[in-house]
């Protein structure tokens, strides 16, 4: 795509043969990596009821034949919803614990979970939520490897933070990297810098607009809606309404107000997610038609 004399691609990891697909396999990698070093039978993590990640864990221990464990936050619904629903049939097993007591464990990690839960559940793998930790940021850092050209600005979306983190560990200092937070409250800006902090040796700073979260998480206005719709149409690539579609939103919109410079090369990373589309009937039917 060219307009105002610069170039945007994007790297599609929708499209990734992998299990699980999209950015999720390169933040699970290490971790089961390291499981398996410690001689762990299964993985328990942690999410939404829609999350990418929750599904993403399933598929992948399903496919190792490992066991799977998820605290979902959130009360019990009456019935699955279809991300529930499909890693029910994955051989997950869920807890449902109160939005209330979930950002209370967030917030203090493993430490917020007593020794009986973590002595019953010794057998597991821990990851925190969204699989970001340190062997995230090492799997998602061989993303840019998948880049065959040069370019000046790697563009991302996200939330915990573990994708932008793990770029910014790879790409030169001559780059730019851009984030796209999916939530708003400048929360994921803060955790790249902290992951950053904890986890890398050397890094390229990124920046992160906190301008195209378009309010809650889990909301989708309907501008956000006939964008998807309106760029679907007009590139035949569907995008998820909680991340890409911000981040292609906000690429958009920069490239309209002359953010980036003159005949430079922007890559836009699709991490996938398209799953989440089952949450929004009118966008599901739309888009994946297939």
């Amino acid at each position: 795509m060219k307009e105002n004399k610069v170039k945007l691609f994007i790297l599609r990891l929708d499209l990734s043969p992998t299990i699980p697909s999209g950015n999720k396999y390169f933040k699970l990698k290490y971790n089961i990596k390291q499981a398996l070093s410690e001689g762990k039978t299964g993985l328990l993590t942690f999410g939404g009821a829609y999350s990418n990640h929750i599904l993403a864990t399933a598929k992948a221990t399903n496919e190792l034949g490992l066991k799977s464990k998820a605290i979902i936050r959130g009360d019990p619904p009456k019935k699955l919803n279809p991300t529930l629903q499909e890693v029910t049939d994955l051989g997950m097993q869920l807890k449902y614990i109160s939005r209330t007591m979930y950002r209370m464990k967030r917030k203090k990690g493993i430490k917020g979970y007593s020794e009986k839960f973590l002595e019953a559940n010794k057998e597991y793998f821990i990851i925190p939520e969204g699989g970001t930790n340190e062997y995230a940021l090492k799997g998602t850092a061989e993303i840019v490897q998948l880049i065959n050209i040069d370019f000046d600005y790697l563009c991302c979306s996200g939330a915990t933070g573990g994708t932008i983190a793990g770029l910014s560990t790879a790409i030169m200092e001559t780059q730019q990297l851009l984030g796209f937070p999916a939530l708003k409250g400048g929360f994921v800006g803060r955790n790249v810098e902290e992951l950053l902090e904890k986890y890398a040796n050397s890094f390229v700073r990124p920046f992160v607009f906190d301008d195209y979260h378009f309010g809650r998480y889990g909301k989708v206005p309907d501008e956000l809606k006939a964008f998807i719709i309106q760029f679907y149409e007009e590139t035949n690539i569907p995008l998820d309404p909680i991340y890409t579609s911000k981040m292609m939103f906000g690429i958009l919109d920069l490239i309209k107000k002359k953010y980036f410079k003159e005949n430079s090369t922007i890559i836009a990373i699709h991490t996938g997610g398209l799953q989440g589309l089952r949450g929004f009937p009118d966008l599901h039917e739309k888009l994946m038609k297939s």
